[in-house]
């Protein structure tokens, strides 16, 4: 099954940017999107017949917001993690299938001077305990935005960042205690050395053209799964938004 996340900043800006021309070429089983900035119905989507969508949107207008589209018809479908404190900003859609759960996230940012730090940090602890007990029941997909930069070869420049939002110590710190509770980074697994390959630029400074970029979308899947992986790649070329998107291709 092929499987893509993609942080489009603005689905509706997407739209006018290739994203359906991108959806048509690639036809993923699951396409996951973070930072929608609409509600269903907002734009025309059209996916073509039998895509099933599944949408989770802030309370706040044009903010935040993912979205997953698949012909693939869930057992269940879940919005947030049903913890008032996390359920405004329609950061997270869980799928259950009859093989393994399918997460799409879009990780809140800790902001400039790590002002939202405290919040993430109890999203990061709450979202672990979520899916470490699906993983209980079946194995976990977990994909998205997560807005952190694990290890120092996912960014350009590490050392002046060190402490940025996306590249603090307790960020990294979470992700280390993910990947600890049985769970495996797809593209890391098959690509643990790769350096200068990235999923977001900065709009500013050319960072794109110079590669100035971070790898923070991401494809973590229970270690169970690991074996299964196919392909993890990082689509570089795809244009559309400050992110591009990533793909897994998985045997389930």
């Amino acid at each position: 099954m092929k499987f893509i996340s993609w942080n489009v900043n603005g689905l509706r800006a997407c739209l006018k940017k290739g994203f359906l021309e991108f959806y048509q070429r690639e036809r993923p089983d699951f396409c996951c999107l973070q930072e929608t900035k609409m509600e269903q119905g907002q734009a025309d989507v059209e996916l073509g017949e039998g895509v099933l969508e599944y949408w989770n949107s802030a309370e706040k207008k044009g903010y935040s917001g993912t979205a997953v589209f698949t012909p693939h018809t869930p057992i269940a479908a879940a919005y947030g993690m049903d913890l008032d404190k996390h359920d405004h900003e329609g950061r997270l859609i869980t799928l259950e299938y009859e093989s393994f759960y399918l997460v799409c996230c879009y990780t809140p940012n800790s902001q400039d001077g790590l002002k939202r730090l405290d919040y993430r940090m109890e999203w990061e602890d709450d979202l672990r305990e979520d899916l470490m007990s699906l993983d209980r029941s079946k194995p976990v997909i977990y994909c998205g935005d997560l807005n952190v930069a694990h290890q120092e070869i996912d960014l350009k420049n590490p050392k002046t960042n060190r402490n940025n939002a996306g590249f603090s110590d307790q960020e990294r710190e979470k992700m280390t205690a993910l990947l600890s509770s049985g769970f495996t980074d797809s593209f890391r697994h098959l690509y643990p050395d790769a350096t200068g390959v990235y999923s977001w630029w900065s709009y500013r400074f050319n960072a794109r053209k110079n590669n100035a970029g971070w790898r923070i979308d991401y494809f973590i899947v229970s270690d169970r799964l690991r074996d299964k992986i196919r392909r993890a790649e990082i689509l570089t070329d795809v244009e559309g938004s400050d992110h591009c998107p990533v793909l897994l291709e998985l045997d389930v």
